[in-house]
């Protein structure tokens, strides 16, 4: 058990790439950092809390297992120091960040004021670049391998991301409230809207029986009565709310609907036509 000393709800949880830490954000206004501590044997947190001003949504750990990038309601994009002295060495961070080399525990780093809530945040595999969806329907990536912060941003018609998965340093899959995983790619420098991939062919539709189990199902299950007209043309049939990178070419996605649905990686690139 461990004790996060918040008086509000925990709103996410992550694990830090080392796995020997893990932050908590949540409707108190600040991050819960995590960690074993030898001495008492147990595990104890310690808060960041000075720079925000409402809930946080989401939190993502940078790949050196120090830098902690956070966003939420106040439409502010963070990034801040989770260092600690008993689990982290100086070695992990001697050649510096990009956000500097002093990084004492909570040290405020940098900004980023949006329009929007902030919904999903997510660091690329290589560190250098911080991606975030916002509730305006947009998606911004930080290059952040040099101390010039460049920010691409680009708006699409679809509704909200709520989560997304770096497949490469140049591709990102998200989903979202449209209930469809879709692909964004970097062109030249700019990031773009490429295309949905839960393209669903059309089938026949079967008996009048078959129909009326259907609509038994969804009704006991769901507190529906939704026909087969009114299924969506997707593998969900609900908001989508976590995507995972199972292993290189398994990426599963989980939604309202209740479902788990696996996605093969290579499958989807061929019949999609795109590289990750």
């Amino acid at each position: 058990m461990v004790i996060l000393r918040l008086n509000r709800s925990a709103t996410q949880c992550c694990w830090s790439p080392k796995e020997d830490k893990f932050a908590v954000s949540s409707g108190a206004a600040c991050l819960s950092i995590c960690y074993f501590e030898q001495d008492n044997n147990w595990w104890v947190s310690k808060h960041i809390k000075k720079e925000f001003n409402s809930t946080l949504l989401c939190v993502d750990w940078h790949p050196n297992n120090v830098l902690i990038a956070s966003g939420g309601t106040d439409m502010t994009v963070r990034v801040h120091s989770g260092f600690i002295k008993t689990i982290d060495s100086r070695e992990s961070v001697a050649g510096g960040t990009a956000f500097g080399k002093k990084l004492p525990f909570a040290q405020f780093l940098h900004e980023f004021q949006m329009t929007s809530w902030i919904l999903c945040i997510r660091w690329s595999p290589s560190g250098n670049k911080l991606a975030w969806t916002c509730q305006n329907s947009s998606l911004h990536v930080l290059d952040c391998a040099t101390t010039d912060h460049r920010l691409h941003s680009t708006n699409f018609t679809l509704l909200p991301i709520r989560d997304i998965v770096w497949l490469n340093e140049d591709t990102i899959i998200g989903g979202g409230y449209d209930c469809n995983i879709v692909l964004f790619t970097n062109q030249n420098g700019n990031w773009k809207f490429a295309k949905t991939l839960d393209n669903k062919k059309e089938t026949k539709t079967t008996g009048g029986g078959v129909n009326a189990r259907k609509m038994f199902e969804t009704k006991s299950s769901m507190g529906t009565e939704t026909s087969e007209d009114q299924v969506l043309p997707t593998k969900h049939q609900n908001c989508i709310s976590v995507l995972k990178r199972l292993d290189a070419n398994t990426l599963s996605t989980t939604g309202l609907d209740g479902n788990l649905v696996l996605w093969d990686l290579k499958k989807l690139a061929q019949d999609e036509q795109f590289s990750f």
